[in-house]
């Protein structure tokens, strides 16, 4: 790890400021530097709110009681939070001139957490693509490689952490949003169990309802920077403060005492040959480490099934966001397309057009196959799988995302293949850790994720902070110095 700050965890970065080793303006304008440096090259933060950062660093360099967990750490936040006076486009050009009246309960908990915000970083227009550029604010690059897409929609979250432009970072995840970034660029990220992170003051019209699947939660360069802020966005608002979050305790402590199933690859999405490999030589390491480890673990149901159902209610979801003429277009759609029609495309029809009582009925199938995973989940602590089926790829804002193709094991396959890995977890709103897991055979960072069971947030994260010790933490990319 260099021995400056710029690619420390926030967590480390707290505790120097408040040992007084570095100050909280002067750690700011050292990421502002770095910034007006760097950023030209892949433009990650696409939103620079410096002023009013430098005018609370300086308060928080004269304040005395410094115990916050991540007092004077900079932070960048994902475009789609509102922070009062800041636009929140989501990149779309009708929202251009849009400013926030007031911050995401995200955004105030972060910074009662000590956090100094300075600036909003890219997403893919309305967050609906695994890359990151939009018409308001171009297009976003990968640090170890400005060729290829950073990911997405939390691309500029992951790529300015991966460069060394911002301390930490929260994103939004529905389709791997959170952890496909941090795959493509090599750090963490952590999808919570749906509901216990709300997500107010991160959406579309300043809805208030919190939309199925889709959660909040953050980036870093670190396992331990994650919890830290976990804990500070996690539980109750005020109009629901009749419950209290209590996430129990990681389930082990020790590697040798963990649970563990992995996959690696399935039918629905060929992954990489490189992930695969990787994630084989994890499942031994952690064998000769004590864990019991099984290779063919699964919950009791058809993953292939609960695929589709998870891309039907995604998109039933997301339907939301259309005018009348675009629900008549998929209606039509849906009624012209075969029933046993399982493509994407057709998946995304029924959903994009789905009734209620469609909803509901596909709603009771994932309900019982929740119950599936909580009887997994007894057997063992942590599921481990691809996060997408291969590292970062190059830019291609060609065509609609359906329409398009990734590189695979040296030949085509069609990006939403990946979208398997996206529901493995969050379809049945389960947490899920993304933690760095090697390297391509291309030397690109890869990812693993660690499912675990409902509210067992702390287990996850504890799982990718054992692998941070005794097997990988994050590298920054070559030339970032």
């Amino acid at each position: 790890m260099p021995q400056g700050p710029s690619f420390l965890p926030a967590t480390e970065l707290a505790t120097r400021i408040r040992a007084r080793d570095i100050g909280c303006l002067e750690l700011l304008d050292h990421y502002i530097a770095r910034i007006e440096r760097l950023d030209p090259h892949i433009n990650a933060v696409v939103v620079r709110d410096f002023d009013r950062a430098r005018v609370r660093a300086r308060q928080l360099d004269n304040q005395s009681d410094r115990k916050a967990p991540l007092f004077g750490v900079p932070m960048t936040i994902k475009e789609s939070f509102d922070v009062e006076g800041l636009p929140t486009t989501w990149g779309a050009p009708a929202l251009r001139t849009s400013k926030a009246t007031r911050n995401a309960l995200a955004v105030d908990r972060m910074l009662n957490a000590g956090v100094v915000l300075f600036g909003k970083t890219n997403v893919p227009l309305m967050l609906a693509d695994w890359q990151s550029y939009n018409d308001i604010y171009g297009t976003t690059n990968n640090p170890w490689d400005i060729a290829l897409s950073p990911g997405g929609s939390s691309g500029g979250s992951a790529a300015a952490l991966a460069a060394g432009l911002t301390g930490i970072e929260a994103g939004s995840d529905i389709g791997s949003s959170i952890r496909n970034p941090a795959h493509f660029c090599g750090v963490y990220g952590h999808k919570p169990t749906w509901g216990i992170c709300p997500p107010l003051g991160q959406a579309l019209h300043n809805n208030v309802a919190q939309a199925d699947i889709s959660v909040i939660g953050p980036l870093a360069r670190s396992a331990d920077d994650l919890l830290v802020a976990l804990d500070v966005m996690a539980g109750a608002e005020d109009v629901e403060a009749g419950w209290k979050l209590d996430l129990p305790p990681p389930r082990a402590t020790t590697l040798k005492k963990m649970r563990v199933a992995v996959m690696t690859e399935h039918k629905l999405s060929e992954v990489d040959q490189s992930i695969v490999n990787k994630l084989t030589e994890l499942a031994d390491f952690l064998r000769r480490e004590g864990a019991t480890v099984s290779m063919t673990a699964r919950p009791d149901f058809d993953l292939v099934h609960g695929h589709h159902l998870y891309i039907e209610l995604l998109r039933a979801t997301t339907s939301a966001r259309f005018d009348d003429a675009a629900m008549q277009h998929w209606h039509a759609e849906a009624e012209r397309l075969p029933r046993d029609d399982t493509s994407y495309y057709a998946l995304m029809a029924r959903g994009n057009s789905m009734t209620h009582r469609d909803f509901l009925i596909r709603n009771e199938i994932r309900q019982r196959m929740r119950r599936a995973w909580a009887a997994f989940f007894r057997h063992y602590d942590v599921f481990l799988c691809p996060v997408a089926a291969s590292a970062a790829q190059p830019h291609n804002q060609i065509g609609e995302r359906w329409e398009r193709h990734i590189t695979v094991n040296g030949h085509r396959v069609l990006a939403t293949d990946s979208m398997f890995w996206s529901g493995i977890s969050c379809f049945y709103l389960l947490p899920a850790t993304a933690a760095p897991l090697g390297f391509s055979s291309d030397g690109l960072p890869i990812g693993v994720q660690i499912v675990g069971a409902q509210y067992a947030d702390r287990t996850t994260i504890q799982f990718a902070k054992l692998l941070e010790t005794a097997w990988q933490g994050f590298v920054p990319p070559p030339g970032w110095e």
